[in-house]
């Protein structure tokens, strides 16, 4: 199956990624990607992007050649409650939203804590993505983040950047592959995300594919070899 997308990508606007937006579109294109998406981190992320750079984001085109360009965020979710560090009236204008944890901006609890402020980020009506739910220094109860993926219609990533061998999330396969296996058990889907934060690894998701094989993980559950599902997911509408 032709791998179509890659939905969570940085440019220079979220601090600590090295491209423009420009310099990535460019390298999507030559991926031969169809659905691309830019996700700059939240405010909450030092040195990221304010609330007025995402409330702009409806002058930019969402179409470069034969490519679906698609602009959001990479929420920060910030308490037990999993309240995100942007309101929904911004959010509603998002293409599309992920929500994740990370270090700087949330402190780690008990499994059911952590399980909980994904499951209230899952509660927002404009998250449409769980991302990088793989750090073992977030400790979560994985049947009840995909029983609650599917009960709030929202995808889970596989996440090519943590499974890296230079990633700083210690080594996620396991978690992955008690993930993976759940998400067949209650049919929920996944997407492969590169994560990029430079050009070169715009659509790469080598780690990923490699993960999804080594527990034979059906085509029909993977958002990348589907298209005409992904838009059942997204908040963007089309131009």
């Amino acid at each position: 199956m032709l791998d179509k997308m890659d939905l969570h990508t940085h440019t220079i606007a979220s601090g600590h990624a090295y491209n423009t937006r420009n310099e990535m579109i460019k390298a999507a294109t030559e991926q031969g990607l169809e659905v691309y998406a830019i996700t700059e981190h939240a405010p909450a992320m030092p040195g990221s992007c304010q609330s007025m750079y995402f409330m702009n984001y409806r002058v930019l085109p969402r179409k470069f050649e034969n490519m679906t360009v698609l602009y959001g965020v990479e929420l920060n979710i910030v308490d037990y409650a999993g309240h995100v560090d942007l309101p929904e009236s911004i959010l509603q204008e998002m293409d599309l939203a992920l929500a994740s944890i990370h270090t700087p901006c949330y402190t780690s609890g008990s499994i059911i804590e952590n399980t909980n402020a994904y499951i209230g980020a899952m509660r927002n009506p404009y998250v449409n993505i769980i991302a990088h739910p793989d750090d073992s220094r977030f400790p979560i109860d994985y049947e009840i983040l995909v029983k609650a993926a599917k009960e709030y219609h929202v995808i889970l990533e596989v996440n090519n950047a943590s499974l890296s061998p230079k990633s700083f999330r210690g080594n996620p396969r396991e978690k992955y592959k008690e993930m993976l296996n759940l998400c067949i058990k209650y049919q929920v889907p996944i997407v492969m995300d590169s994560d990029a934060h430079v050009d070169i690894m715009v659509g790469n998701h080598r780690y990923a594919q490699e993960m999804l094989n080594s527990v034979d993980f059906p085509e029909e559950l993977v958002i990348n070899y589907h298209l005409e599902v992904l838009k059942d997911y997204l908040n963007y509408a089309g131009e």
